[in-house]
């Protein structure tokens, strides 16, 4: 395909493609020339003419959206990634990085750089680009950040939920999350906006692939809230600790010895997926006598429901990502229509109604 920037219709979700395979890039064009709210107005093969083509392109006719791949030649996605942050009006940057232990590294760092999301590349065993889940995720998350950027013109964004302020008849024991797309800075807020020292353990659920979940732990323990690590079979869930369920696995959790202990299952996926945060969130009710508190975050679909069902049929309590700030509003949203979220906000007001639930904050006393 040609490098040179085309003409989009203003109405158009303009996006820009770099990576180093010609192919790749074709492919990527026509799945988005596809979609009626999309246009690929720029594409290149390196970073250095990624930021060499922006430059040159009237500021009116940028793309909103870039997907930069993160290993390429002459100059890579990480190197290029702060240049094309500095552009004004700076575009929302989407990471490609590879289904392994160091691009998931990568993607992570790229996140902590400004980066405003990721998407693991997929293999040609699992289906390549045109792998129908892939495709599926992809344009979610392009059209969530797309839609955060809130451009002028654009439709209003979602009135803030009115929120009454939130009673627990007994504080919780737990805190269990769930997230899926959009979730690693949706999770990063809520995280660094926590104190050290919790009095409970947090347990999180985020859809993500094995491998990537370990770096995902090892970013939000970079961010100075509370520790974080992956979560491994049989161990204690300490207070104050965060615990990351590993990808491929489902965190069961259970009593043991007057604390609770963690438990790896390989049982089949639910929702679609593994780990899932209803067979999470249904254990930790059951391991605490239902003194949970269930944060759902932004993603798509509706795993998380029914374990909020039995965390608030248990007498605990559920809140959620408001639909102004997620850029899915899929599990959130079916915890918020059920009438199961007693609170909804953006995640670092929902770590302001963690604290507040703990007591480490006026409003509620523990």
């Amino acid at each position: 395909m040609s490098l040179a920037p085309a003409a989009a219709p203003a109405a158009s979700i303009r996006v820009m493609l770099c990576d180093d395979s010609a192919t790749v890039r074709g492919i990527m064009t026509r799945l988005l020339d596809a979609e009626p709210d999309f246009k690929v107005v720029a594409a290149a093969r390196d970073g250095a003419q990624a930021i060499a083509t922006l430059q040159a392109m009237p500021a009116e006719q940028r793309p909103q959206l870039v997907l930069l791949d993160l290993e390429m030649p002459v100059m890579d996605g990480m190197t290029a990634l702060p240049h094309l942050l500095k552009l004004r009006p700076a575009p929302t940057v989407i990471v490609a990085s590879a289904l392994t232990q160091r691009g998931a590294a990568a993607a992570m760092a790229a996140l902590r750089a400004g980066a405003a999301d990721y998407v693991p590349k997929p293999t040609a065993a699992g289906g390549g680009i045109a792998d129908p889940a892939f495709r599926t995720e992809l344009l979610a998350k392009l059209r969530g950040w797309a839609r955060m950027r809130r451009p002028a013109g654009a439709s209003a964004p979602a009135p803030a939920p009115r929120n009454a302020a939130l009673h627990l008849a007994r504080p919780p024991r737990a805190i269990g999350i769930g997230s899926s797309t959009g979730g690693p800075q949706a999770l990063a807020l809520l995280v660094r906006n926590l104190p050290r020292g919790l009095a409970v353990p947090i347990i999180i659920v985020q859809h993500m692939p094995a491998g990537f979940t370990t770096m995902l732990a090892d970013h939000l323990n970079r961010l100075g809230g509370p520790p974080a690590a992956e979560a491994r079979d049989g161990e204690a869930l300490l207070p104050g600790r965060v615990y990351v369920a590993p990808g491929d696995r489902h965190l069961l959790v259970e009593r043991h010895a007057g604390g609770l202990k963690a438990v790896l299952s390989d049982a089949a996926p639910e929702n679609f997926c593994r780990p899932a945060v209803d067979p999470t969130l249904r254990s930790l009710s059951a391991a605490v006598d239902g003194r949970v508190l269930a944060v759902m975050l932004t993603g798509m679909g509706q795993d998380g429901l029914l374990g909020c069902r039995a965390v608030a049929a248990a007498g605990g309590t559920v809140i959620a990502q408001d639909e102004a700030s997620s850029v899915v509003w899929g599990m959130p949203g079916a915890v918020a229509k059920a009438g199961l979220a007693q609170w909804q906000g953006p995640p670092d007001a929902l770590a302001g109604q963690i604290r507040q639930a703990l007591g480490l904050e006026k409003g509620r006393a523990a």
